[in-house]
């Protein structure tokens, strides 16, 4: 049976409905984008306003209610989930920032641990259960693999990227540019060359994070550190209105979803 008689049989199709996760569509990335800038300038500047221990604390405190909701819930609801990313974007910026600037850690350490960590994650989620699928994501265990795996990806994003624009002295611009061109990497891996497809987006995914957070970052700091200076408050508001748009965009529309996909397909073969 050919893969995508597979992908839309009636049990691969029920399973997906039932997912705890947005399909993969282009929304799916240009949002997934948008959180990791807004994550890295509203890390700074919750940081500077409220002191790095403030900060730490409060943002802990939102994630751990924002997850809690999400798990409540049966399957996938847009704007409980990206609320849940947002908070985790936020917080594993934090978590990385802390590992260098309180604990001292160089980035290039820190980026190996997460790298270490994020596989030894991967190793026992499909130890555990067979797969790496997020199509698979509609059991608690499951669930609390992948967002295990995000917070960790996010932190490794978040040390990848200062790595670059720091350690390596590219600048956020040039570190930005740099992933903006790796990240096509695993899509035309995928795309032209039928790589696996777990894989190519676990790889999108974590590359998704320095892309953001350096983009973010030359838009919001300084001059004297190779930024636009418009700000880490006033980058982080117009991320998060963008953000709003989509995410309240996908909410009526249900485009990221199973369902709200079959339908806009089934309305472009009747005007066709």
């Amino acid at each position: 049976m050919a893969t995508s008689q597979l992908r839309n049989s009636p049990r691969a199709v029920t399973r997906r409905t039932m997912s705890k996760v947005p399909e993969v569509t282009a929304y799916f990335w240009i949002v997934k984008v948008l959180t990791t800038g807004m994550g890295e300038t509203t890390s700074d500047y919750l940081a500077h306003r409220l002191g790095p221990i403030v900060a730490v604390a409060a943002a802990g405190v939102v994630l751990a209610a924002s997850l809690a909701l999400q798990f409540t819930v049966r399957r996938y609801v847009a704007w409980i989930y990206w609320t849940a990313i947002v908070m985790v974007s936020v917080f594993g910026t934090m978590a990385a920032d802390v590992v260098h600037v309180v604990l001292g850690v160089p980035y290039v350490i820190s980026t190996a641990f997460f790298v270490v960590a994020l596989a030894a994650i991967f190793a026992l989620w499909y130890a555990s259960e067979r797969t790496l699928s997020i199509h698979s994501v509609v059991t608690p265990r499951r669930e609390l693999f992948y967002w295990i795996t995000v917070m960790t990806t996010f932190a490794l994003g978040t040390a990848t990227g200062d790595m670059t624009a720091v350690t390596v002295h590219l600048g956020y611009l040039a570190s930005g540019v740099m992933f903006a061109v790796l990240i096509a990497v695993p899509a035309v891996a995928y795309g032209l060359l039928r790589m696996n497809a777990i894989a190519t987006f676990w790889v999108a995914y974590v590359l998704t994070r320095p892309l953001g957070a350096s983009f973010a970052d030359w838009l919001g700091v300084s001059r004297a550190r190779g930024g636009v200076a418009l700000g880490t408050g006033p980058v982080s508001l117009a991320l998060a209105v963008v953000i709003v748009a989509f995410v309240g965009y996908l909410t009526v529309s249900r485009r990221d979803t199973t369902a709200g996909r079959r339908g806009a397909h089934a309305s472009g073969r009747r005007s066709a």
